[in-house]
């Protein structure tokens, strides 16, 4: 501080003073100004953030405006056309697309595997006016196929070798080839061979299917951002009549069919998602009149599901299991269940309380009593389907509630069957019945693994009525394509009547559809939709020539019945270990093919090429337990020559085994019942 004693000490003093106020003063200023200059390029661009995606939303909304009314153009010319283009020349582009919401997509593996089930469509070709592309999920390696593969590369498939395959007596043949030996009825190929068929289709193949590793997107998504592949399908379809047909829909369809300038056999991916729901089919039955399992639906908050599920437990004490099922879910993964009467705590008193007396006053003071004990039970006792994503009841509700979801009471017996049938809704209003079958469950009882066809389980007429009026429901809000729908049929304990219930409606086409098309191209028969019955028609011998005759011998054709046991859902780990020629050569060792002059036996489908873990069967027999026994006996042997010892638990095989030696068991011994009953009599 000496500076400042000196004779201009002050006035130093009162410069630096001056100086570091002015500095302060100047440092203040530019922080506000800072600050207001952040402030004002936040809010800058962040208006500009939200103009652009105000934009950018007007002009998506624009988008899918148009898209949807190009997509209500194209409905009502296809529907005004559709008896021309029906009864002539047409080409179907198939994209086996499953448009599944975001979440579950997520959680799914294997997505184009699965979407490929569909490759059954290509049997489509058996009506000469239908040309089919086909837009593959999966792409092959062509450096990985061994020359077996590469052989039916060359006869059934031109531009990817990973789809459908089957063995018969003469070695292997794809379906095109066997199909023509079956219509000759012989088992030596014709000295000349129409190419006709193996020129009415084309498999394109998306060049986008590796560019989003991780998103698990679908096919129709894929699709939309692979140009080159819809510039081809635009070129092939050019000047012809042609649709689009998809899997489950989704909204980039919309896009695919403006851009190919084609329509969409089906309805608009909104309402397919809509009715597709466990809630949204519950309301198309509801409009239906037909019988469906006690229930309540669209719940989406913990008090109403709680009131509901004690208010339907009171009103049906016969009724041990309640399920509850997420709305949005796929193959049976969002379902759960609870045996409310093995682990209800006050239900043995209500029930001897409502036999003694079912005022209305009892009935209140059971409802409030289960009431009281219903949230501790589902915390503790509620079994869940997918265990890897449900580990608690807690995670399970906040699904449940978010997504809605419904309640249903399984069916009060020991002994449940499960029908599917498969119903083509045409723009015009007709429709058809595809196929039907009783479904074969293995890992879960909530999920198909594979289809009894045709069904045998329920009158045949009792199933049309009620399908025709679920048909007029759909047909008022506008769903037109392909649908499923499931039943159970059960006997009742107390009425021992056989009761049926509509449980679910899936609208898109099917992995049923496409192997009920297969067993058909290969047998050459014909589902009969009235009687529920499939027939193949067969050379018969009318008189046979004895050894001093001469003339050629004379043939009648017959009818004859063929039971088919269909799967697209068989795994082995150790299948990717093994050549195709290897595994044909098993098959035709133990006598697994099939017989072209019968027109029964087992086909294969492969649907995967660089792995091909996963195999479908189609097993086909005169009579239905044989055809079970038949599956199960071939499925059994070809797991005891594959399997390593260290690989026992890598496969599904012997849980279908199981589940069709059950099947077996419980028809034995229902035939031993009604031949005692008889006898009695």
């Amino acid at each position: 501080g000496r500076r400042f004693r000196d004779k201009h000490g002050k006035q130093r003093a009162a410069i630096i003073i001056q100086s570091y106020w002015r500095s302060y003063h100047a440092r203040k200023i530019y922080k506000n100004l800072k600050k207001r200059r952040w402030a004002a390029n936040v809010i800058a661009s962040t208006w500009l953030k939200h103009s652009k995606l105000a934009k950018i939303r007007k002009q998506l909304k624009l988008m899918r405006r148009r898209q949807l009314d190009f997509f209500h153009k194209k409905q009502s010319e296809l529907r005004d056309q559709w008896l021309y283009i029906s009864s002539h020349r047409r080409t179907i582009v198939h994209i086996p697309s499953l448009g599944l919401s975001e979440c579950i997509r997520k959680t799914l593996d294997n997505l184009p595997l699965k979407e490929n089930y569909q490759i059954g469509r290509l049997c489509e070709l058996e009506d000469p006016n239908i040309d089919v592309i086909y837009v593959s999920p999966i792409l092959a390696s062509t450096q990985k196929l061994d020359k077996t593969f590469l052989s039916y590369r060359s006869i059934f498939l031109q531009q990817i070798s990973h789809h459908a395959l089957c063995i018969s007596k003469l070695g292997e043949k794809s379906y095109i080839s066997l199909r023509a030996l079956v219509e000759q009825g012989s088992e030596q190929p014709a000295s000349t061979t129409s190419n006709n068929t193996n020129e009415r289709f084309v498999i394109i193949v998306p060049e986008a299917l590796n560019r989003f590793p991780g998103q698990n997107m679908c096919l129709a998504s894929l699709l939309k951002y692979s140009p080159k592949a819809l510039k081809q399908i635009k070129k092939l379809i050019k000047d012809r009549s042609t649709y689009l047909v998809t899997g489950i829909s989704h909204m980039d369809d919309l896009y695919i069919s403006e851009y190919l300038d084609i329509s969409i056999y089906g309805c608009e991916p909104e309402s397919s998602y809509l009715y597709s729901t466990k809630s949204g089919s519950k309301r198309i039955f509801k409009s239906s009149n037909v019988p469906m399992p006690y229930g309540e639906y669209d719940i989406y908050n913990q008090k109403r599901l709680l009131e509901s599920l004690a208010q339907l437990i009171v009103e049906h004490l016969d009724v041990q299991r309640w399920i509850f099922k997420i709305d949005d879910n796929y193959d049976g993964l969002g379902i759960a269940y609870c045996d409310i009467a093995t682990h209800l705590p006050c239900y043995k008193n209500v029930v001897e309380e409502v036999e003694k007396s079912a005022n209305q006053s009892v009935q209140k003071q059971s409802y409030a009593q289960i009431l009281c004990e219903l949230s501790d039970v589902l915390d503790k006792h509620t079994i869940y389907i997918n265990k890897s994503q449900f580990n608690s009841w807690q995670e399970y509700l906040k699904v449940f509630l978010s997504e809605g979801g419904i309640i249903e009471a399984y069916p009060p017996s020991n002994s449940v069957t499960s029908i599917t049938v498969c119903l083509s809704i045409e723009p015009d209003g007709h429709y058809s019945l595809v196929c039907s079958g009783d479904q074969l469950h293995a890992e879960s009882q909530f999920s198909c693994w594979g289809l009894s066809f045709p069904q045998t389980s329920a009158d045949s007429n009792r199933l049309n009525t009620y399908c025709s009026s679920i048909v007029e429901q759909c047909q008022q809000r506008n769903i037109y394509g392909y649908i499923d729908i499931d039943f159970i049929t059960f006997i009742d304990i107390k009425t021992k009547q056989q009761n049926l219930w509509v449980i679910d409606l899936s609208i898109g086409y099917s992995e049923h559809i496409s192997l009920s098309r297969v067993m058909q191209y290969i047998t050459t028969g014909k589902f009969n939709p009235q009687m529920h019955s499939f027939t193949v028609k067969m050379k018969q011998l009318k008189q046979r020539l004895r050894n001093w005759q001469n003339g050629a011998p004379e043939y009648t054709i017959v009818e004859k019945n063929r039971y088919g046991i269909l799967s697209s859902k068989l795994y082995h780990r150790n299948l990717s270990n093994l050549h195709y020629s290897i595994f044909f050569q098993i098959c035709r060792t133990h006598g697994v093919g099939f017989d072209i002059r019968e027109k029964q036996g087992t086909i294969f489908t492969l649907y995967e090429c660089d792995h091909h873990e996963h195999i479908g069967m189609i097993t086909i027999s005169d009579t239905l337990k044989t055809t079970l026994s038949n599956f199960a006996c071939y499925l059994n042997t070809i797991y005891q020559e594959i399997t390593p010892a260290d690989m026992q638990d890598s496969s599904n095989f012997i849980l279908a085994v199981n589940d069709i030696e059950n099947i077996l068991g419980i028809t034995q011994e229902t035939n031993s019942n009604v031949s005692l009953n008889s006898s009695t009599s």
